[in-house]
């Protein structure tokens, strides 16, 4: 259900922003409302996974019938991948912004994003500057690093914002989906978002297919955003630890070119084995297992994606491997 008070369409403006809510209490009317306080006019879906809390309703109380936010009321719970595909056909924009509920944009952030997009046509994706929202002197993330293992993280993730690496303009591997503006007709080429990962590395995942089809994304310092970060589903609870263990694997295996596939694959391997080991000590083993069983158990459906993807592929592989991060894996590089 759509409510829509408004005959205006998305036409009408350069940006559209989608946002998939999940039980996120007063941080959505905040991320909206923040949204609104752009000197960019843009409109607002956020498709709501049929979540049990007021988030929705204290969005209303906050900004009214407002004519640029629209509410997609779905009946279950969809998850991020399945509800951005829901939102992104209605957006008719140049760019659209994915933004999380639990993400604050500091008041020139879109501007910044759409000036670089402007100036930077080489360029389809743009990942914004994202600090910690309870720690503003903390980075939460500069853009996202792909390591040829198929290990996954956020650039500077804890480390201070004033660090010189992350104070600058960079081409980085892909953008945390959190806050990232992407061209309409390059996320249209790729077909959205994987609906088989559910949520968590969607994004990276939609990164390294935009990649493989020549697009290329740009990290922009100036555009600043507050994140507190799986607000929803809590930092490392079992949600979260079996959701990006799986399709770490999934990603690997969909994505990776021929070459660097079957050259970096024992050493995937090894990563996952090390991973595991890992969290077994801290004792999280089950979950940890029953994601990797999870993952092999979808491996067939996800090679089948890969002749898909790999078809299509029209960058070389070592051409992709450039923008990855390579020998021992740093956290905060």
């Amino acid at each position: 259900m759509v409510q829509d008070s408004s005959s205006e369409t998305a036409n009408d403006t350069a940006v559209c922003v989608v946002i998939v809510n999940y039980n996120s209490g007063g941080m959505l009317a905040d991320c909206v409302q923040s949204v609104l306080a752009s000197p960019i006019r843009a409109i607002v879906y956020v498709a709501d996974n049929d979540s049990q809390d007021d988030s929705i309703a204290r969005l209303h109380t906050r900004i009214g019938s407002h004519p640029l936010v629209r509410v997609i009321q779905n009946q279950r719970n969809l998850g991020f991948a399945a509800a951005n595909n829901v939102l992104l056909p209605l957006c008719r924009s140049e760019y659209v912004l994915c933004l999380n509920p639990d993400a604050v944009l500091a008041e020139d952030a879109l501007p910044k994003l759409v000036a670089a997009a402007a100036e930077r046509r080489e360029f389809a994706c743009f990942a914004a500057r994202m600090i910690q929202h309870d720690r503003p002197e903390m980075l939460d993330g500069a853009g996202d690093a792909y390591h040829v293992s198929g290990l996954v993280w956020r650039r500077g993730h804890g480390a201070p914002v004033s660090r010189s690496a992350h104070t600058r303009t960079k081409e980085v591997f892909s953008a945390c989906a959190a806050a990232a503006l992407y061209r309409r007709d390059a996320i249209e080429a790729t077909g959205g978002f994987d609906e088989d990962y559910f949520c968590y590395l969607e994004d990276v995942d939609l990164g390294f297919r935009l990649r493989l089809l020549g697009y290329r994304c740009l990290y922009v310092p100036g555009a600043i955003v507050y994140h507190v970060g799986s607000a929803t589903t809590g930092k490392e609870s079992d949600f979260v630890v079996y959701h990006g263990h799986r399709n770490l694997v999934w990603t690997f295996v969909k994505n990776m070119p021929p070459a660097l596939f079957w050259l970096y694959l024992p050493l995937h391997v090894v990563a996952n084995i090390a991973i595991t080991v890992r969290y077994g000590l801290r004792g999280r083993l089950r979950i940890m297992l029953r994601a990797k069983r999870d993952a092999i158990k979808g491996l067939p459906m996800m090679w089948r994606k890969r002749r898909e993807i790999q078809a299509r592929r029209v960058v070389g592989a070592w051409e992709i491997r450039k923008l990855m991060e390579k020998g021992w894996v740093r956290r905060h590089l």
